[in-house]
């Protein structure tokens, strides 16, 4: 029966699954106390509501009459488990991390690249005072959000709201906190927009805000405050600009391996499983503090919507999960998401530029932040027909602005706000076909792949992203010394900015204009695996390799990573092994195979072990005795278990030698396109850097009292509520597919944090029932707050490689030992 016809036959329904789940509960001698409260005080006065029924580990099934009020349980159910993590977000959306924690501090990395409070502010508080939030609100469907999602994004703030006005905080974070406030719908839209520019004018913060005329100097009272930034009248764009250094800081800046984000994902088809319907391996790497966190949940419409899974923290859809036929994963893809046009100036004046001929002024935004402490800071932005004028793109691309030429940075996705429609298409498809016309008809993603298996055994891998539409021609036609430089080593065209014809065209099937249709996205369907872990989509499967696309999507017949490298092995090991099931999946995720060892470790260990008395000279000139260390290397198991006796010792040298080495030196096999999952291979034992890396790290280890045969979990750990949890799993250089990246602190014990990697991970599978098989885990807990008791229990069950069994089915969440049922509503 569907649910979207009022109240009157809405509420009834309501009424029966809390009845039902309560008297489930009693016949277990089970009703928490809150539930039992909760049970009669239903919703009333014609106000938003839903209800939530809470499983193990804190996980709510949302339940509701429609959209607005979907959104509202969701909002209600965020604030409860993130509101410090939300309400800092919406601090930064909104412009006042200045007001109140001063300019000259490092904002969270959540929602952009900001190196300071006051970038951030001047640059999201510039976006509020255009309207483009508003603006972009406005805009009908396809091109802007659809009716469902401006529903669900206003029940998100009422729910957040009214979960603020009725209950005390008790997160340290922000108990007592003037910075914490009601938001409106439109903050949450401002967060959606901060997350689809991430890859584009979010990593461009710096440069965006510090931009200014040639002779300008800062007003006053700012100098120090946020980012410097040289006088350049009259320097030369093209001088100190070498095209090789330019073509390697671009690479650098756009490789994905690099990003605090990464995924690996897998579907498997029919004819690989033991029942012929699909698989689905999602293991996505993001931040494990911050606002990039995902919540976990499901949410249901009964009739409509049905889908559980990962949700970014400030929004109100799923956007990484299962429902009853189809499951999906992202990966951050290859995609170069932007384009700089290179202006010719006005001789007479530098703020304006010429096109065709004819000059443009730019348009100045100025924008007055309130710093703690201090008068408001104000600047100016400048603003061109592409995209704003900006100094760089990080610390390796200066981009001056001279009296001559200026770069403009062109970013399609910033008014791009359809991400919340894709992933509830996607949630409400019944098959890969339709999560692929969800792609097609939405068109949100900004910087992510899309993997996808279905219940038929269908399997799908698109890049079906936002970029800008920049054809290999137009690249070769139109662009700059500095693009014919950037172009083929990272994808970011630089075009001339003078000439309308070098303006990016559009697809008949896109639904903005200057961006690439769906149909031009590398896609393969119904392959027997397909695998991504960050790089191209060349090899999506091996045997099937992607090719024809623009160079702007990614590149092809060039090296792989070596976590792409094992994770093809690995899966196409399985494909062939054939008769998969879910609990192939689990093992896989938690194989903690080391690629990098595979490939290099016995090597390495001969190499130890041919050192003349066992002794090796290190980066300081001093001789060290590492001749402990050969054995372990040759006795390594080759994993990054949390038991493994050896996986530290070979960490720390792999971290060392591969970053001081090229490959030419490292690799006796070069790479060979015609042989890419296995090359290059067989470590060159003679590389002068292979002695100076033992020497480091057995004197490192020595000095931080590490024994070079400790187990890795002791030394890579997270400590939670006073208890110490082991860690399994490996960095990007290790090629480990159970990625964690943390940070070195010798004297805190080794690795004694994890900054981001595995979080919100999903193995699914369908058994011909009504209910898919799927094991979840989210690897930081639901809660950031320290006095939940939903802030590490997943942790523990990380650290013990054991995972959650889904409650999908109506049974299964009111049979859980541990339900407890909520019904938020809205208070007038």
């Amino acid at each position: 029966m569907r649910f979207l016809h009022g109240h009157r036959r809405a509420r009834p329904l309501l009424r029966r699954v809390a009845v039902t789940g309560t008297a489930l509960l009693a016949a277990a001698s089970a009703i928490p106390e809150a539930a039992a409260r909760d049970q009669g005080s239903g919703p009333s006065g014609g106000g938003l509501s839903a209800v939530i029924r809470y499983t193990e580990n804190g996980i709510p099934h949302i339940l509701a009459r429609d959209y607005a009020h979907l959104g509202f349980g969701t909002g209600w159910a965020q604030a409860a488990d993130q509101v410090c993590v939300l309400a800092d977000g919406f601090l930064t959306v909104s412009g006042e991390r200045s007001r109140w924690f001063g300019p000259d501090a490092a904002p969270d990395s959540s929602l952009s690249s900001a190196t300071a409070n006051l970038s951030s502010d001047l640059f999201f508080k510039g976006v509020r005072d255009s309207g483009a939030v508003e603006e972009l609100l406005a805009v009908p469907a396809p091109a802007g959000p659809g009716k469902e999602v401006k529903e669900l994004m206003r029940g998100w703030a009422a729910g957040y709201n009214a979960w603020l006005a009725q209950n005390e905080i008790t997160d340290p974070a922000c108990k007592g906190a003037g910075w914490v406030r009601p938001v409106t719908a439109t903050d949450v839209a401002a967060r959606g927009l901060a997350v689809s520019v991430l890859g584009g004018q979010g990593r461009a913060v710096d440069g965006i805000t510090s931009a200014r005329p040639p002779g300008a100097t800062a007003a006053p009272g700012t100098a120090a405050r946020g980012t410097a930034v040289p006088d350049t009248t009259g320097v030369d764009p093209a001088a100190g600009l070498d095209p090789a250094a330019a073509a390697e800081a671009a690479r650098e800046f756009f490789d994905t391996t690099r990003y605090d984000m990464g995924s690996n994902a897998v579907a498997f088809a029919g004819s690989t499983t033991a029942n012929g319907s699909g698989l689905l391996l999602g293991n996505p790497h993001y931040p494990w503090q911050g606002g990039r966190r995902f919540w976990q949940s499901q949410q249901t419409i009964p009739g409509e919507l049905n889908v559980s899974g990962g949700s970014l923290l400030g929004t109100a859809v799923v956007n990484i999960g299962f429902n009853e036929k189809v499951a999906w994963s992202h990966t951050v893809a290859t995609g170069t998401p932007v384009n700089l046009h290179q202006l010719a100036l006005d001789p007479g004046d530098p703020t304006a530029y010429l096109v065709d001929g004819k000059p443009e002024k730019m348009t100045a935004r100025t924008v007055s932040v309130q710093v703690a402490g201090g008068p408001p800071v104000t600047r100016t932005q400048w603003w061109t027909r592409y995209g704003p004028v900006l100094s760089g793109l990080g610390g390796g691309l200066p981009l001056p602005w001279t009296t001559t030429t200026a770069y403009a940075l062109a970013d399609p996705n910033s008014v791009n706000l359809r991400g919340s429609d894709t992933a509830l298409a996607m949630g409400r498809a019944r098959s890969v076909a339709g999560v692929q016309d969800a792609l097609r008809r939405t068109q949100g993603l900004p910087w992510v792949n899309t993997v996808a298996a279905d219940a038929a055994g269908g399997t799908l891998f698109t890049q079906s992203q936002v970029l800008p539409r920049i054809t290999d021609e137009l690249a070769a036609r139109c662009s700059t010394p500095l693009g014919r430089a950037t172009y083929p080593s990272s994808g970011l065209a630089v075009l001339d900015g003078s000439r309308g014809d070098c303006a990016p065209g559009s697809d008949p099937d896109a639904v903005q204009p200057g961006i690439f249709g769906p149909g031009r996205a590398p896609t393969l369907r119904d392959a027997a695996y397909a695998e991504n872990s960050n790089d191209s989509a060349w090899l999506a499967n091996a045997e099937q390799p992607l090719t024809g696309y623009e160079r702007i999507w990614g590149n092809v017949a060039t090296p792989r990573s070596l976590r792409t490298r094992g994770a093809l092995e690995d899966v196409s090991a399985m494909a062939d092994q054939g008769g998969l099931t879910v609990a192939d999946l689990q093992e896989q995720q938690f194989a903690n195979r080391v690629p990098a060892g595979d490939l290099a470790a016995a090597d390495a260990a001969k190499a130890c072990a041919a050192l003349p008395g066992g002794t090796a000279t290190g980066s300081d000139g001093s001789a060290v005795d590492v001749s402990a260390a050969c054995g372990v290397l040759a006795a390594w198991d080759r994993t990054a278990d949390a038991s493994s006796r050896g996986a530290l010792l070979f960490d720390r040298f792999w971290r060392k030698l591969a970053a001081n080495t090229p490959a030419r030196d490292l690799w006796l096999v070069p790479f060979d396109a015609a042989d890419p999952v296995r090359t290059p291979r067989t470590l060159n034992q003679a590389a002068p850097g292979i002695g100076r890396a033992l020497a480091d790290t057995v004197a490192e280890l020595r000095k931080a009292g590490i024994a070079p045969d400790a187990p890795l979990g002791e030394h890579q750990f997270v400590v939670r509520g006073g208890q110490k949890l082991p860690v399994g799993g490996g960095t990007e250089a290790l090629g480990v597919w159970n990625k964690i990246e943390a940070p070195w602190n010798a004297a805190g014990g080794g690795y004694p944090e994890v900054l981001h990697g595995s979080s919100h991970i999903q193995a699914v599978g369908w058994d011909g029932g009504r209910c898919p098989v799927a094991r979840t885990l989210l690897t930081y807990s639901q809660s950031s707050n320290p006095n939940s008791p939903h802030s590490a229990d997943q942790t523990r069950l990380f650290s013990q490689e054991r995972w959650v069994k889904a409650r999908f089915c109506e049974r299964d969440i009111l049979t859980s030992p541990r339900l407890k049922v909520v019904w938020p509503r809205e208070r007038h």
